[in-house]
């Protein structure tokens, strides 16, 4: 299984930042991630 990239600190910091309501597509594009890995990290 490949490691990600994000520390688990950083992928919860991203997913604050978007429910603190910047654009989903504005903060995937500023960290380097799809629309989709986001809604899968939120999903989890």
């Amino acid at each position: 299984m490949k490691k990600s990239k994000f520390s688990e600190a950083q992928i919860v910091s991203i997913l604050k930042q978007g429910d603190a309501g910047i654009p989903v597509k504005d903060l995937c594009r500023q960290a380097g991630i799809s629309t989709a890995t986001y809604y899968q990290w939120k999903s989890k």
